[in-house]
């Protein structure tokens, strides 16, 4: 495998599958069973899952909900998203922690870069919820910090677009996807990797970001193995 230690980010719209709300178990059991074979090659994996198909914070403030607790429900999103996955994992036999980035015991263990490493290091996959547990920040910044934090060797955006396109690949049929593209050649174009709090903290941290579409089976594998999958964003 080319990578050694990943984060992995995973959309939480997409973990509600063709139905349009909640968890889709069969989305979870695609992404466990990918995750399992990532495992199985050795891979150390941390993982940071966003809580859009439950709620998010910033739609809850249009509908008249206080940022800050709209926000703060989303990180229990992330959470509950957490712990699904963490089933879906025990349940194809890989062993799974969740870490909260909130005080939450027994849901789960506290927080610490040194115990995330600790349980990778020991053949667990680590899963970080609760965002970075501050109001105004997404879970793309929290998976950012994560990854640094972790010293992970690459940042895997799974998303259901296959890459970075020119424009928006669902909006415009002329978008041209690229293999590869610099930090500084996505801020020119202002194209929508990330939102740029997440995007600036990995360009200079020195992150290198993969987009890749996790929603079909067997892309995770490919990425780890320095395939041709996705996008490979770079300094």
């Amino acid at each position: 495998m080319k990578y050694k230690r990943v984060l992995l980010k995973l959309s939480g719209e997409s973990l509600q599958g063709e139905q349009g709300y909640g968890i889709s178990t069969s989305v979870l059991q695609s992404y466990a069973s990918q995750i399992r074979q990532a495992v199985e090659a050795g891979v150390e994996i941390g993982i940071v899952i966003g809580g859009g198909n439950i709620f998010r914070g910033l739609q809850g403030a249009r509908r008249g909900f206080d940022r800050v607790k709209g926000d703060q429900m989303g990180m229990l999103a992330t959470i509950i998203n957490s712990l699904a996955l963490q089933s879906a994992l025990e349940d194809n036999g890989v062993r799974a922690k969740v870490l909260t980035s909130i005080r939450m015991e027994p849901v789960g263990e506290y927080y610490s870069k040194a115990k995330a490493l600790e349980y990778m290091a020991a053949g667990y996959v680590v899963i970080i919820g609760g965002g970075t547990s501050n109001p105004y920040f997404s879970t793309d910044t929290a998976s950012a910090l994560r990854g640094i934090e972790i010293e992970a060797d690459v940042m895997l955006k799974g998303t259901r677009v296959d890459g970075v396109y020119t424009a928006d690949p669902e909006k415009d049929p002329s978008a041209v996807k690229f293999d590869e593209i610099t930090f500084d050649e996505v801020y020119s174009r202002n194209l929508k990797v990330m939102d740029l709090t997440a995007f600036t903290l990995c360009r200079e941290n020195g992150l290198e970001i993969i987009v890749f579409d996790m929603d079909t089976p067997g892309n995770l594998g490919k990425v780890l193995a320095g395939e041709k999958t996705g996008t490979l964003v770079k300094l």
